[in-house]
């Protein structure tokens, strides 16, 4: 591994590196949580957003009452970081997934975790009955995405009562994260989409309950419905996570107050180099593998919305330039496409306070600590 002695300012970093503005993120995190506080719905962020244990540390001193992980890894990962209250919200089907998640339950009792069918929450009771441990779970509920998930009413209904006969299993809730909501463009018409997809889990609550399943939690609500799902009578609390960072995604989806959706600042960029400057093009150093592909749309470079971003390849970016403020040899900041899987290519944020680099953070702890001071 290249060492990079003596960084001190985000200019001596190498590129492209990932890179996490400490103001921006501040602000996010504080405005998320005096929403939660405000509205007195609890905030269980989601951290596949970051995979990082010092970002979810800081989500719960802001006020969440722990995390949401997507895999059993991310979640071994925040129980070694001394983080609790966790609900692993991807199914775990099959071996080693299993051992593992008793594992870490007989170490954080109080972990939960997602189950969609009658199959799974046998072989979940057979595995705890044999570990000796309780597990909390709730019932994942498909309200639209299509993915995962019982279907709401009578399947759910089903899935509830084989969970009631396993002594080992403890129903806690419902998990009902609309998905296909996140990124309808258009407040109102997100709010409606929102709005009908937990229609659903509200009613498959009711009807749990009124046969006699305690439904404590009804968990769901992502960045981009938070102040839509917050406000619906029933809803114990919300996954939201891409709030840390923001994205070109969520940025074009519209806001309560205008086109752009602006309620979160972009915090996190990818820091480029510009490598060639000629005509009315400027290549820099961060392509394909530098920046998620999974959206038929480019990056942003920061403060300059009038510049265009193409990729050209695994290593080059091209932007298309109508002025000369591109320079070669300029750093630019590149607002990502898609934070989680953008983030998923890195092994650590260098966090920034103006130039000032204060500070690396492990990505899934892959980075083994920092290297460049």
């Amino acid at each position: 591994m290249v060492h990079f002695p003596s960084v001190k300012k985000i200019h001596d970093l190498p590129t492209p590196s990932l890179v996490l503005d400490l103001e921006r993120f501040e602000s996010n995190l504080q405005k998320m949580s005096a929403f939660a506080r405000t509205h007195r719905i609890a905030l269980r962020p989601h951290t596949k957003t970051h995979k990082c244990v010092e970002i979810a540390r800081r989500q719960v001193q802001e006020g969440a009452i722990g995390v949401c992980t997507a895999t059993i890894a991310e979640a071994e990962v925040m129980i070694r970081g001394g983080l609790r209250g966790l609900l692993i919200t991807g199914e775990m089907v099959g071996e080693p997934k299993i051992s593992r998640l008793m594992r870490l339950v007989s170490n954080a009792p109080e972990t939960m975790v997602v189950v969609d069918d009658v199959i799974n929450a046998g072989d979940l009771q057979r595995a705890a009955e044999s570990f000796g441990i309780k597990l909390a779970v709730m019932i994942d509920l498909d309200i639209g995405q299509n993915r995962t998930g019982v279907r709401p009413g009578e399947a759910a209904v089903q899935l509830a009562e084989t969970i009631a006969r396993s002594k080992n299993l403890e129903l806690k809730g419902i998990c009902a994260y609309a998905g296909h909501a996140a990124h309808v463009v258009g407040f109102e018409e997100r709010r409606t989409a929102s709005r009908r997809a937990l229609t659903q889990a509200l009613a498959t609550r009711d009807l749990l309950v009124k046969q006699g399943h305690r439904v404590d939690i009804l968990s769901g609500a992502s960045t981009g419905t938070y102040n839509i799902d917050a406000d619906i009578e029933g809803m114990t609390e919300m996954q939201s996570g891409s709030y840390v960072f923001m994205d070109v995604e969520y940025r074009k989806i519209g806001g309560a107050g205008g086109a752009m959706y602006e309620d979160f600042s972009p915090a996190l960029c990818v820091l480029s180099t510009v490598i060639h400057r000629s005509g009315k093009k400027a290549i820099v150093d961060a392509g394909i593998k530098a920046l998620a592909t999974d959206r038929g749309f480019g990056p942003e470079v920061l403060g300059m919305s009038d510049v265009l971003y193409e990729f050209a390849g695994d290593e080059h970016g091209r932007l298309i330039v109508d002025n000369d403020r591109i320079r070669l040899g300029d750093r630019l900041r590149l607002i990502i496409p898609h934070c989680d899987p953008t983030v998923n290519l890195y092994d650590r944020f260098f966090c920034v306070r103006g130039e000032v680099v204060e500070a690396e953070w492990p990505i899934m702890e892959r980075s083994g600590g920092p290297t460049y001071f």
